[in-house]
């Protein structure tokens, strides 16, 4: 399950894994960030904070995990991972060869960090 909020003045999806992931968590996420990408091209940044990678409840979640990654990776400019999971090194690295959004990991206590990384302006 994923708890997620959409601001929309900072274009900034903050989405929070509390348990397995399933297909219709990404349907939500994509219905948070799409209609906003539609009106204004691309998001800021994500924010994903989780204490640790909960996992997917089955392989449509996998499945639909993947397919949001692959449809979404060129419309978001930044990712934060906040997290002190070990998975959470692993996958900035990971994720620099495979999706187009500049990724980077901050300790858990430093959401504040990652929120103002989002927001800043790239050249």
């Amino acid at each position: 399950m994923i708890k997620a909020e959409l601001d929309k003045t900072k274009g900034i999806l903050h989405a929070r894994p509390s348990g397995p992931l399933e297909a219709a968590d990404f349907d939500r996420l994509a219905a948070l960030a799409d209609p906003y990408i539609a009106r204004k091209g691309e998001l800021a940044g994500l924010m994903i904070e989780t204490k640790e990678f909960p996992g997917w409840k089955n392989l449509a979640g996998m499945v639909k995990h993947f397919r949001f990654v692959r449809n979404h990776h060129r419309k978001i400019r930044r990712v934060a991972l906040v997290t002190n999971a070990r998975i959470g090194s692993i996958a900035e690295k990971f994720a620099r060869h495979f999706v187009a959004a500049e990724v980077k990991r901050f300790p858990a206590e430093h959401a504040g960090e990652a929120k103002r990384w989002l927001s800043e302006k790239t050249s």
